[in-house]
């Protein structure tokens, strides 16, 4: 006979749960095993968060920030992929462009993105820059 003690289904945990939940393991005289105990998860998953908290891939997002936008006309310019391969800007090339977002930031940085981004990734992107 098995006996299955420990919690058998796949939860989904909010950003501000696992924040909260390491900010609690890391609290003075707090044990990693008690603390995923009392949260009913295994303590991988909490060694797991205490990394990406440590690493910045798990973090608290900033307050969102209005920047000042500029609109341009599309530019006769080919995308990058087509120069890396020696391609020219014809009207194939151009295609490619449409639907192009260019953000220029501050310091001079430009950072150019399809519209087939996810602002996910588009959000670690930038989070990166900032730094």
């Amino acid at each position: 006979m098995e006996v299955i003690t420990g919690v058998e289904r796949r939860r989904r945990w909010r950003l501000e749960e696992k924040l909260r939940i390491v900010g609690e393991s890391e609290q003075p005289g707090a044990s990693v095993s008690d603390v995923a105990r009392r949260h009913e998860m295994s303590r991988g998953l909490l060694w797991t968060w205490k990394r990406q908290v440590r690493t910045g891939t798990l973090a608290p997002e900033g307050p969102s920030v209005f920047l000042p936008v500029r609109v341009t006309p599309e530019a006769n310019v080919p995308p990058v992929a087509a120069l890396f391969r020696g391609g020219s800007a014809d009207g194939d090339a151009l295609a490619g462009n449409r639907g192009r977002i260019e953000i220029a930031l501050p310091d001079g940085t430009c950072v150019r993105v399809g519209e087939d981004i996810g602002a996910a990734a588009l959000r670690r992107v930038m989070s990166v820059l900032r730094r």
